[in-house]
């Protein structure tokens, strides 16, 4: 290629013209998370609604990169964060840094609680598995406690249903059936020592292959193992899976279920 055609090719731009924006490791963020398909996954569970600016798989992609971002922002300073990086580039055309308003936020969030996070964390994880190649033929099965410092004494809020009800008094009850039920904050046995305080659990299971959380669910905190590991293997082995528990020793109705 001669100079003068190299010349042609380059495109000159005048210094007032250059926009420099900042993304660190963000785009690698971004990257993985196109790569599994989340922001299609929630899309597809959620649904998009007509003439949105930005949809609801966008918004949780952009909820992960602040979360990963080193400065995460409470929900009000939100479009702040996205200010000082190129939104655009890492969570979609067109995208701007005030489309993600904390009213927005919140009226994904209750979608995504109504339609239920464990559900939506199962998925998401088990596409991930597939892309990386992570096998699932084995897993483990256990459960920690989190422990909270106040009192915890207020109950679920029942205004992100308001919207949904409509219609005649069976879809109402159909309703009630299938909307996640609240998990309650109290005292129960301490896996980390401090049965002074309140405390919630998280269920999990975990590939054999790599430790890769494929399950996620929490519960109240006084919640035995005992009388719930049984119904969380069925449903893996209805996965064909092999599902480990670590040392909890199952009910007799449990260990039938699980067919142990």
């Amino acid at each position: 290629m001669t100079t003068e055609v190299l010349e042609e090719t380059v495109v000159k731009l005048k210094p007032q013209e250059i926009e420099i924006e900042n993304i660190d490791h963000l785009g690698i963020v971004a990257g993985i998370i196109d790569s599994i398909g989340i922001v299609e996954i929630i899309n597809e569970l959620i649904g998009v609604e007509k003439d949105e600016k930005v949809n609801a798989g966008q918004v949780v992609k952009a909820m992960i990169i602040n979360g990963l971002g080193f400065v995460s922002k409470p929900l009000y300073m939100f479009p702040k964060y996205f200010e000082t990086i190129a939104c655009e580039h890492l969570i979609g055309a067109g995208v701007k840094p005030e489309y993600l308003n904390d009213d927005k936020l919140g009226r994904v969030m209750d979608k995504l609680f109504i339609k239920g996070l464990d559900t939506i964390f199962f998925i998401i994880a088990l596409k991930a598995a597939q892309k990386f190649g992570v096998s699932l033929s084995t897993s483990h099965l256990d459960s920690s406690s989190m422990h909270v410092h106040g009192q915890y004494n207020t109950s679920l809020p029942e205004v992100i249903f308001e919207s949904q009800k409509v219609g005649d008094n069976q879809e109402l009850e159909e309703l009630a059936v299938k909307s996640p039920k609240e998990i309650t904050i109290t005292y129960g046995y301490s896996r980390d020592h401090r049965p002074d305080l309140k405390q919630f659990i998280i269920e999990m299971i975990c590939s054999g292959d790599g430790d890769i959380p494929i399950f996620l669910k929490l519960a109240s905190g006084n919640q035995a193992d005992s009388s719930c590991f049984g119904k969380i293997a069925k449903v893996k082995r209805e996965e064909n899976q092999t599902c480990v528990n670590s040392h909890t020793k199952l009910s007799k109705q449990n260990q039938k279920l699980c067919k142990i």
